[in-house]
């Protein structure tokens, strides 16, 4: 326990004081990872397991590599696997910090696609992030559990960039969480994406197939780039293009933009992140609105011109139903401010 000195007028003596909300000393943790548990992402499971604790919290002491798994490095999104002893450094929290994540986000529900016992998928909107972390606050699933106190479990199955609208899967059970997150890692479902990228995408060019490299800026956020194949830290990533329509510039965008724009049909089989936006803009073909990886000026043009995100919507997604094991086609309406952009054809 941590003390404070009282000087009392007693001549002599030094008085000994608790020090007030003194919290005790924060120690070690070693968690080994259960059978129902393996094959969870490193960050989703230290979230579950960390009550309380702040997500960026737990992304920070992941990156610094104070979180080992069996004495080794770990990364947020490597798969646990039963067995695995994760050592968790000292945490500690601050009552008021204990205070706040009791109630981290105000209660949301998201437009449901499709719901039973087992899973939902959700319409996710642009400008919302998934999950809280990396100076956001909150995302989706911190609201849908505030939303539904009465849930046993809600988890995100995958992911979704914070500026991508549509499809979103949350299970609600623990073995459905397992055999969905299977079939992504296993590349067993159909992810496919609206995205409209400046200029004439070639018909020809149907299959990206380029390693992805993750680094992190001065500043700590995260990047990707294309990399050699020969790159021992590149991750193979499979992207496959299809044009549906040509566009042409609004009204209120250079008339210079004579190749306009192209409405593309994208699925990804490998779920890297920013996979999509980076095989596209390596090729010279950024998405319209892109922040990270567009043309800049071109982006401020379109927000004048009315485009004020970006423009990639999970649009359809085919998997196999966790429990009943049937096949399903679950779809995303473009929201209204994509919807408008895409009907501008030649």
């Amino acid at each position: 326990m941590r003390h404070i000195i009282d000087s009392s007028r007693r001549r002599g003596a030094l008085i000994a004081l608790p020090m007030p909300n003194a919290l005790p000393p924060a120690a070690v943790r070693h968690i080994t990872v259960d059978e129902e548990s393996a094959g969870q992402r490193l960050d989703n499971f230290l979230i579950r397991e960390l009550k309380g604790v702040p997500k960026t919290h737990i992304y920070r002491i992941i990156r610094s590599g104070e979180v080992r798994r069996n004495k080794g490095r770990v990364g947020a999104d490597d798969r646990v696997v039963a067995g695995d002893v994760l050592r968790i450094p000292p945490i500690r929290l601050s009552e008021r910090a204990e205070e706040k994540a009791a109630n981290p986000a105000p209660p949301r529900e998201f437009p449901v696609v499709f719901e039973d016992d087992a899973f939902m998928a959700i319409d996710k909107p642009a400008g919302v992030a998934v999950h809280g972390g990396s100076g956001v606050s909150f995302g989706v699933i911190e609201q849908m559990r505030q939303a539904r106190p009465q849930a046993r479990l809600l988890e995100l199955v995958h992911r979704l960039d914070r500026e991508t609208s549509g499809l979103l899967l949350i299970a609600k059970k623990k073995s459905a969480l397992k055999a969905l997150q299977d079939q992504f890692r296993e590349r067993e479902t159909g992810k496919t994406y609206l995205t409209l990228v400046k200029g004439a995408w070639p018909a020809r060019l149907k299959v990206l197939d380029q390693p992805l490299h993750k680094y992190l800026l001065p500043d700590g956020e995260r990047r990707v780039r294309v990399t050699s194949k020969d790159d021992p830290d590149g991750m193979r990533s499979v992207t496959l293009v299809r044009v549906l329509r040509r566009l042409v510039p609004p009204p209120g965008l250079p008339a210079g933009l004579i190749d306009g724009f192209s409405l593309l049909e994208v699925t990804i089989k490998t779920g890297r992140t920013h996979q999509i936006r980076v095989h596209l803009a390596s090729a010279g073909y950024p998405i319209a609105g892109d922040d990270k990886y567009g043309d800049f000026e071109l982006n401020r043009q379109l927000i004048h011109a009315g485009l004020k995100r970006m423009f990639l919507h999970a649009w359809r997604l085919r998997l196999t139903h966790p429990v009943t094991g049937n096949a399903m086609e679950l779809h995303s309406e473009l929201p209204a401010e994509l919807r408008a952009w895409a009907e501008i054809s030649q």
